[in-house]
Formats: C-alpha cells, sequence, structure tokens
C-alpha cells in the first residue's frame, strides 16, 4: 500500500451504558467513552457500509431498553457497550452494492461519531430526497412521522367527524397525529405538560383544544368536559391514570392506539389501570403497535407526507441539542419534559 493509500485513523466518540437502571435515569448512568477507528473498509468485509453520524434520535421507547428486562421485543442494551437508535447518517465507505460513498441514509445505529461495519445494511433506509433538511429523517419523514401515520391510519382508521384525543400531545409523534386527524376532519384535542406546550397545540399544530393535564385535578371530569359526546379514537402515549380516565369517556365501539405510555417507564412497579370494564362493555378495540411492522409501507408514507410538507399542510417542531457529549443530558430531560417537539442530538454539520 503506497504512503497516500494508507487509511485516515480517528478518535470515535461514544455514548455508554455504565448498568441497568432503575427508578428515574441520570445522565451518571452514561458515560462517554473514546475508541480509534479506521476510515476504511477492509477488503475482506464484503457487503457492509461505514458511516458518519450526523443527527441522532432521543425517544422515550430507549429508557425500556435501559433495564433488564425478558421481554423479547425490548432487547436490553448492553451495559459497557454504546446504546443505540435512530439516526441519520452518511456513507464513508461502502461493499455494499445497495450503498455508495456520499449516501444518505437513516436507520438504527449506535450512538458514536462514526459506526463502523454496519453489517445489515439492507435494514437502513436510503435518503432520496435532499432537497429536505436531513435532520427531518430523525423526525417527521421517519420514525417518528412513521409512528404517527402507522398507529392513526393503519391501527385506528379514522372517519370524518370523529373525535380524537391524544395524550403528550406536544411530543414527536403526538404533534403529528394531531395535525393528521385535523386533515381528515376531525376534531381533536391534546394534552401537555405545561402552558407553553398547549398553547402551541392550538396556535401551531391546529388542535381545536388542549389542556395542561399537571393543572387538572379529576382527569375523567375534565375529558368529560372537553368530550361531552365521548372519544372516538384516543392516541395513547402516557398510560397510568391518563388512560383509565380516558375509557371512561370512550363511546362505544371507541379505538385506541397504544403507541407509549411513557409515564411508566420509570416505575419499579407499573400502576394499574382504572374503568377495564369499560372495554368490553362500549366495546372498545385497544391495540398497541411498534413502528417496525410498517417500514413495508415507508414508500406510501413518503407519498403521503411529501405533498403536505411541501404545500405547509403540516408543520412540525424540533428540539436539537449539539454534539454527542450533550445526548445523555438530551435524552433525560425528554422523560421531564424539557423538550419541546423531537429531541435530537447534531453530532456533526451535513
Amino acid at each position: 500500500m503506497a504512503k497516500d493509500d494508507v487509511p485516515e485513523v480517528v478518535r470515535n466518540k461514544r455514548v455508554i451504558l455504565r448498568d441497568y437502571v432503575t427508578g428515574f435515569p441520570k445522565e451518571s448512568d452514561m458515560h462517554i467513552s473514546f475508541s480509534t477507528m479506521i476510515l476504511k473498509i477492509p477488503e475482506n468485509h464484503k457487503g457492509v457500509v461505514l458511516v458518519k453520524n450526523l443527527y441522532l434520535s432521543c425517544d422515550p421507547y430507549m429508557r425500556l431498553r435501559m433495564r433488564n428486562d425478558q421481554d423479547p421485543e425490548f432487547t436490553p442494551f448492553t451495559p459497557g457497550s454504546p446504546i443505540t437508535r435512530f439516526r441519520v447518517a452518511q456513507v464513508l465507505d461502502s461493499t455494499h452494492l445497495g450503498f455508495k460513498e456520499g449516501d444518505f441514509v437513516w436507520g438504527t445505529t449506535r450512538w458514536e461519531e462514526e459506526d463502523s461495519f454496519i453489517a445489515r445494511p439492507e435494514r437502513l433506509f436510503k435518503i432520496r430526497h435532499t432537497d429536505f433538511p436531513l435532520s427531518y429523517y430523525a423526525r417527521i419523514l421517519g420514525m417518528p412521522g412513521m409512528t404517527a401515520c402507522a398507529g392513526f391510519y393503519e391501527v385506528r382508521s379514522p372517519k370524518r367527524g370523529e373525535y380524537v384525543f391524544v395524550s403528550a400531545a406536544s411530543g414527536a409523534v403526538g404533534q403529528l397525529v394531531g395535525q393528521l386527524a385535523k386533515l381528515e376532519g376531525c376534531y381533536v384535542v391534546g394534552s401537555a405538560g405545561s402552558s407553553e406546550k398547549v398553547q402551541l397545540l392550538k396556535e401551531r399544530f391546529g388542535f381545536d383544544d388542549a389542556f395542561n393535564y399537571k393543572d387538572e385535578h379529576d382527569l375523567e371530569a375534565t375529558l368529560k368536559r372537553y368530550f361531552p359526546e365521548g372519544i372516538d379514537i384516543y392516541f395513547e402515549n402516557v398510560g397510568g391514570k391518563m388512560l383509565g380516565a380516558v375509557l371512561i369517556n370512550m363511546r362505544v365501539h371507541g379505538r385506541v392506539a397504544v403507541c407509549g405510555m411513557i409515564s411508566q417507564y420509570n416505575l419499579d412497579q407499573p400502576q394499574g389501570t382504572k374503568n377495564l370494564m369499560c372495554l368490553d362493555y362500549r366495546r372498545i378495540r385497544m391495540e398497541g403497535f411498534v413502528v417496525f411492522d410498517f417500514c413495508h409501507l415507508y414508500s406510501e408514507f413518503l407519498h403521503k407526507m411529501l405533498p403536505l410538507i411541501r404545500d405547509e399542510r403540516i408543520t412540525y417542531m424540533e428540539d436539537i441539542a449539539e454534539g454527542l457529549v450533550n445526548a445523555p443530558a438530551a435524552l433525560i430531560g425528554i422523560f421531564s419534559g424539557n423538550n419541546i417537539g423531537k429531541k435530537i442530538v447534531r453530532v456533526a454539520p451535513e
């Protein structure tokens, strides 16, 4: 190998999980580690890609993987290793026929600056519409957008004129669900955790109404006030007391799409739910879902979302933390409601 062909060796910064977490997670549950890596794939490594991470996604679901659960659907992170989640990245080198140097992709990654030897790059989504900011693929054109569309359309099949309630409505998924519901001609109310977020729901995202759940002492009565005729569709992001209050306010043949239950993620003993008998005598259909079940619909998703974004019929808020060193604080902050919109970490400039 000629001297000029010697591959560059770089210092790679990574976010490491120290150990399994109980209770509310802390920044100290993670730490920054350094390794070195070569920015070139060895010739004998076929069908792999090497990428540089640009944006990392902070998601409540990550908390479930910080504990040593045995549920195979929530494979825990490995203590002492980088944590993983969705990212937007650029291909630096490739021995896979489907990717070339310079391509932009989104998919699952380790939380580090470089991500070497992705052994199954066929799980990556190639970004073809680069006329949009790349950060969109960590939010509205990536996993959160897919989750909102799959949960609202595929799981709960809305009809014009129905009454829709969205909890955690200013979050990464909730803000999109509310806007999609309005586009379908539904009446939409959302809940959030501050007066600032409530105002955003009504003034920026176009919800018909919204309330701060922290100001409400009787959620059942609150929902009755906002939905005197009952709720047709509930997009569930919170769980606990909120779910129980919703069930007693559901209409006959109401539908619940269970996307997440963030109020339960940091509890060693999850809360029980009241009013489950409503599922029976009101014939309510409650169904959980995960976005991975709908990845085959990504082309259809883009076909629907791209015109809505271009025509400014839908909007989105992101909350960006700068640099990998701030990733632990960014992740922890979403469990305190510190973010408005989708929380992402910018690792490197586009």
